[in-house]
Parts: C-alpha cells; sequence; structure tokens
C-alpha cells in the first residue's frame, strides 16, 4: 500500500486538492509502484525560495523542489521505499498556469508528477535525460485527462 502525506503549510485552498490524492495513486499504479511513502508540501514562495538557498545554492522561489531519500544508497527500506519530499510553491501554480495559459488543476498535477519522477531518480540534466522524463510526465498527465491547453 502506498502512502503519500499532502502536507499544507499555507492554508492552500485549492479544490484541486480533493483530486490530488487520486491522481497520485493514479501515477503510483502507472509506474507499477505499490510500497511508496513519501510527502507532498504545499510552501510560499518565500519559503521556497528559502529552501532554494539553502539547499541549491539558487537565490530565487522556484516551483517545486524534491528532496529524494533514495540519492542516498546508504538509506535502506526493504518493504517499503521512502521515497523522500516534494515541495511545491502554491504561488508558482498560481503564476504559471496564467503565465503558460492553462488550468490551475493542469499546473498543480503537473508539478506534483515532476516532483514525484524526481524522487524516482528521474531528471532533466541533459537533453536526452529531458526528453525521456517529459515523455513520461506528458504521458501520465494525457491518460489521466489533463491535457495541456495552450
Amino acid at each position: 500500500m502506498n502512502e503519500v502525506e499532502i502536507i499544507d503549510e499555507v492554508g492552500c485552498h485549492f479544490e484541486e486538492l480533493e483530486e490530488l490524492p487520486t491522481y497520485i495513486e493514479f501515477v503510483l499504479e502507472h509506474e507499477n509502484l505499490k510500497h511508496v511513502l513519501f510527502n507532498v508540501i504545499f510552501v510560499s514562495n518565500e519559503r521556497i525560495h528559502e529552501i532554494n538557498r539553502l539547499y541549491r545554492n539558487v537565490d530565487r522561489p522556484t516551483d517545486v523542489i524534491t528532496f529524494a531519500l533514495e540519492d542516498h544508497k546508504e538509506i535502506e527500506t526493504p518493504e517499503v521505499r521512502v521515497l523522500g519530499d516534494i515541495y511545491i510553491s502554491v504561488d508558482k501554480v498560481v503564476e504559471q498556469a496564467k503565465l503558460y495559459g492553462h488550468s490551475r488543476k493542469r499546473e498543480l498535477f503537473f508539478l506534483v508528477t515532476h516532483g514525484i519522477y524526481h524522487l524516482l531518480g528521474y531528471d532533466h540534466m541533459t537533453e536526452e535525460e529531458e526528453k525521456v522524463m517529459f515523455q513520461k510526465q506528458k504521458e501520465v498527465l494525457e491518460e489521466y485527462g489533463v491535457k495541456r491547453e495552450i
């Protein structure tokens, strides 16, 4: 059984949060994951800016930051994969939905998906990695019925 805790540090009132657990379970089933544990944490721009500065040495807010525990091979959990944490700026969800001309739901679900794939070890540091990761994201979002509205 998968366990995902959604932590709202800012009092986010997005109605899309009600559907988020169903969507996350869809993504996990899509990847055939049955025993994973991770957190999705909603924060402000100020908080994600602070996290970005402290842990990535980047002095600006970002939309999503992940802390993947499986990056640290000394952490062994044989029965359950403890993946880590996904931090998402609710301010960036709203800002980027407007910027890209699509729904807040699409932006929110995209950022959660992006974070999940980072926790699973995918990255976009090279063109080839980006192609693989973004194709997986697009596929799962479209299969769920959340398409990019441009």
